[in-house]
Protein backbone atom coordinates (compact mmCIF):
# COMPACT_ATOMS: atom_id res chain seq x y z
CA UNK A 1 0.00 0.00 0.00
CA UNK A 2 2.77 2.64 0.98
CA UNK A 3 5.69 1.54 -0.56
CA UNK A 4 8.23 3.71 -2.57
CA UNK A 5 6.69 2.61 -5.92
CA UNK A 6 3.34 2.77 -5.03
CA UNK A 7 3.96 6.21 -3.87
CA UNK A 8 5.61 7.73 -6.84
CA UNK A 9 3.03 6.55 -9.19
CA UNK A 10 0.55 8.52 -7.10
CA UNK A 11 2.81 11.24 -6.93
CA UNK A 12 3.04 11.03 -10.95
CA UNK A 13 -0.59 10.42 -11.58
CA UNK A 14 -1.31 13.57 -10.21
CA UNK A 15 1.08 15.74 -11.73
CA UNK A 16 -0.07 14.17 -15.39
CA UNK A 17 -3.72 14.78 -14.41
CA UNK A 18 -2.60 18.35 -13.19
CA UNK A 19 -0.76 18.44 -16.82
CA UNK A 20 -4.06 17.11 -18.81
CA UNK A 21 -6.02 19.91 -17.37
CA UNK A 22 -3.51 22.60 -18.17
CA UNK A 23 -4.34 23.05 -21.78
CA UNK A 24 -6.60 26.28 -21.01
CA UNK A 25 -7.15 28.93 -22.84
CA UNK A 26 -4.21 30.26 -24.94
CA UNK A 27 -1.77 28.20 -22.50
CA UNK A 28 -0.25 24.57 -22.86
CA UNK A 29 1.52 23.09 -20.06
CA UNK A 30 5.07 23.88 -20.23
CA UNK A 31 3.81 28.03 -20.89
CA UNK A 32 1.73 27.37 -17.56
CA UNK A 33 4.71 26.28 -15.68
CA UNK A 34 6.85 28.96 -16.89
CA UNK A 35 4.09 31.71 -15.89
CA UNK A 36 4.13 30.07 -12.80
CA UNK A 37 7.45 30.52 -11.96
CA UNK A 38 8.07 33.80 -13.22
CA UNK A 39 5.11 34.45 -11.08
CA UNK A 40 7.01 33.41 -7.91
CA UNK A 41 10.51 34.48 -8.82
CA UNK A 42 12.41 37.55 -8.02
CA UNK A 43 13.81 40.17 -10.21
CA UNK A 44 17.34 38.24 -10.25
CA UNK A 45 15.73 34.95 -11.19
CA UNK A 46 13.64 35.44 -14.44
CA UNK A 47 16.27 35.10 -16.74
CA UNK A 48 15.77 31.80 -19.31
CA UNK A 49 18.45 29.92 -17.97
CA UNK A 50 16.64 30.11 -14.27
CA UNK A 51 13.53 29.34 -15.77
CA UNK A 52 15.11 25.98 -16.99
CA UNK A 53 16.91 25.31 -14.17
CA UNK A 54 13.89 25.58 -12.32
CA UNK A 55 11.51 23.57 -14.39
CA UNK A 56 14.42 20.88 -15.12
CA UNK A 57 14.38 21.21 -19.00
CA UNK A 58 16.77 22.61 -21.86
CA UNK A 59 17.26 26.06 -22.19
CA UNK A 60 16.11 26.04 -26.08
CA UNK A 61 12.87 24.72 -24.69
CA UNK A 62 12.64 27.36 -22.30
CA UNK A 63 13.61 30.11 -25.03
CA UNK A 64 10.89 28.60 -27.29
CA UNK A 65 7.92 28.86 -24.52
CA UNK A 66 9.46 32.58 -23.01
CA UNK A 67 8.55 33.74 -26.78
CA UNK A 68 5.40 32.53 -27.77
CA UNK A 69 4.15 34.06 -24.16
CA UNK A 70 5.55 37.26 -25.01
CA UNK A 71 3.89 37.37 -28.55
CA UNK A 72 0.73 36.22 -26.70
CA UNK A 73 1.15 39.19 -24.07
CA UNK A 74 1.48 36.85 -21.12
CA UNK A 75 5.10 38.43 -20.23
CA UNK A 76 7.57 41.15 -21.37
CA UNK A 77 10.79 40.70 -22.13
CA UNK A 78 13.37 43.17 -20.34
CA UNK A 79 17.49 43.81 -20.65
CA UNK A 80 18.92 43.68 -16.70
CA UNK A 81 20.12 46.60 -15.10
CA UNK A 82 24.05 46.73 -15.90
CA UNK A 83 23.99 44.09 -18.49
CA UNK A 84 22.18 45.01 -22.06
CA UNK A 85 22.58 41.45 -22.96
CA UNK A 86 21.05 39.34 -20.13
CA UNK A 87 17.24 39.38 -20.60
CA UNK A 88 14.84 38.91 -17.87
CA UNK A 89 10.85 38.39 -18.22
CA UNK A 90 8.14 39.96 -16.33
CA UNK A 91 4.74 38.59 -15.98
CA UNK A 92 1.97 41.23 -17.64
CA UNK A 93 -1.70 41.96 -16.37
CA UNK A 94 -2.74 39.48 -18.99
CA UNK A 95 -0.52 36.75 -17.86
CA UNK A 96 -1.85 37.03 -14.17
CA UNK A 97 -5.39 36.90 -15.80
CA UNK A 98 -4.61 33.80 -17.60
CA UNK A 99 -3.16 32.39 -14.63
CA UNK A 100 -5.64 33.05 -12.37
CA UNK A 101 -8.09 30.12 -11.99
CA UNK A 102 -7.17 27.43 -9.45
CA UNK A 103 -5.97 23.44 -11.50
CA UNK A 104 -7.56 20.88 -10.62
CA UNK A 105 -4.80 19.64 -7.48
CA UNK A 106 -4.95 23.35 -6.16
CA UNK A 107 -8.62 22.52 -5.51
CA UNK A 108 -8.28 19.04 -4.72
CA UNK A 109 -5.71 20.38 -2.23
CA UNK A 110 -8.20 23.19 -0.73
CA UNK A 111 -9.98 20.64 0.43
CA UNK A 112 -7.93 19.25 3.09
CA UNK A 113 -7.74 21.01 6.47
CA UNK A 114 -4.64 22.99 8.27
CA UNK A 115 -3.80 20.10 10.21
CA UNK A 116 -3.65 17.57 6.40
CA UNK A 117 -1.87 20.34 4.80
CA UNK A 118 0.98 21.18 7.14
CA UNK A 119 1.50 17.42 7.48
CA UNK A 120 1.26 17.40 3.22
CA UNK A 121 3.49 20.52 3.19
CA UNK A 122 6.23 19.29 5.03
CA UNK A 123 6.44 15.63 3.63
CA UNK A 124 6.49 17.04 0.05
CA UNK A 125 9.09 19.34 0.95
CA UNK A 126 11.14 16.60 2.15
CA UNK A 127 10.80 14.90 -0.40
CA UNK A 128 11.51 17.60 -2.74
CA UNK A 129 14.95 18.81 -1.24
CA UNK A 130 16.09 15.33 -0.85
CA UNK A 131 14.84 15.22 -5.28
CA UNK A 132 17.06 18.62 -5.74
CA UNK A 133 20.07 16.62 -4.05
CA UNK A 134 20.09 13.75 -5.78
CA UNK A 135 19.82 15.91 -8.65
CA UNK A 136 22.36 18.14 -7.75
CA UNK A 137 19.97 20.74 -9.04
CA UNK A 138 19.78 24.11 -7.11
CA UNK A 139 16.70 24.53 -3.97
CA UNK A 140 15.14 28.21 -5.45
CA UNK A 141 14.07 28.72 -2.08
CA UNK A 142 11.96 31.76 -0.44
CA UNK A 143 14.94 34.89 -0.10
CA UNK A 144 13.73 35.02 3.62
CA UNK A 145 14.85 32.02 4.38
CA UNK A 146 18.03 32.21 2.64
CA UNK A 147 21.46 32.16 4.17
CA UNK A 148 22.34 35.75 2.96
CA UNK A 149 19.06 37.44 3.70
CA UNK A 150 19.34 40.24 6.18
CA UNK A 151 16.26 42.11 7.49
CA UNK A 152 16.19 45.28 7.10
CA UNK A 153 12.91 48.06 7.66
CA UNK A 154 11.98 48.40 4.31
CA UNK A 155 12.13 44.57 3.62
CA UNK A 156 15.32 43.11 3.17
CA UNK A 157 19.06 42.98 2.09
CA UNK A 158 20.30 40.62 -0.19
CA UNK A 159 24.23 39.78 1.45
CA UNK A 160 25.28 37.62 -1.78
CA UNK A 161 24.36 40.64 -4.34
CA UNK A 162 24.50 43.33 -1.92
CA UNK A 163 20.77 44.17 -3.15
CA UNK A 164 18.14 45.79 -1.06
CA UNK A 165 14.46 44.02 -1.23
CA UNK A 166 11.08 45.67 -0.73
CA UNK A 167 8.97 43.91 1.87
CA UNK A 168 7.32 41.73 -1.44
CA UNK A 169 10.55 40.65 -2.40
CA UNK A 170 11.65 38.48 0.86
CA UNK A 171 8.52 36.05 0.08
CA UNK A 172 9.62 35.22 -3.53
CA UNK A 173 11.78 32.34 -4.78
CA UNK A 174 15.64 33.19 -5.83
CA UNK A 175 18.04 30.87 -7.75
CA UNK A 176 20.59 31.67 -5.79
CA UNK A 177 19.08 30.96 -2.12
CA UNK A 178 21.02 28.82 0.07
CA UNK A 179 18.80 27.32 2.51
CA UNK A 180 19.68 28.40 6.44
CA UNK A 181 22.36 25.71 8.41
CA UNK A 182 19.29 24.00 10.69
Amino acid sequence: MGDARTLAELILRLSRLEQAGAWQDDLNPAQRAALAYLMRANRFSRAPSQVADYLGTTRGTVSQTLRSLAAKGHVAAETAPGDRRSIRYRVTDSGRAAMAQAGALEQALSGLDAAGTGTLHALLAGLLARAIRANRSRPFGICADCAHFRPADAGGFCALLAEPLDRDETRLICHEQTPRAA
